[in-house]
């Protein structure tokens, strides 16, 4: 896959999962939060209010920072495809 076929398919799969309106678990939510964020290159700090929540984002980073820009997006792209694929 290029790159600018990964960048379209990372941004579809970005899509699917700001569309979905059910609740993700949260889990889930840790590791697209990280993927994601190493996908896009983002290295700002997490702002919840909440200081558990923040710990919990932070240690999610922590997970990934051996990952490459597009090893992310590849997991990233995996995770949502698995989640809708074994969701009903």
């Amino acid at each position: 896959m290029t790159s600018e076929e990964l960048d379209i398919e990372f941004k579809a799969a970005v899509k699917q999962i700001n569309s979905h309106t059910e609740p993700f678990p949260a889990d889930f939510l840790l590791r697209l939060y990280a993927y994601y964020k190493k996908a896009t290159n983002d290295y700002s700090r997490p702002s919840s209010k909440k200081p558990i929540i923040n710990a919990f984002k932070t240690n999610a980073l922590f997970q990934v920072e051996n990952v490459s820009q597009d090893e992310a997006k590849e997991v990233y792209i995996g995770l949502v495809k698995n989640y809708f694929l074994y969701r009903s």
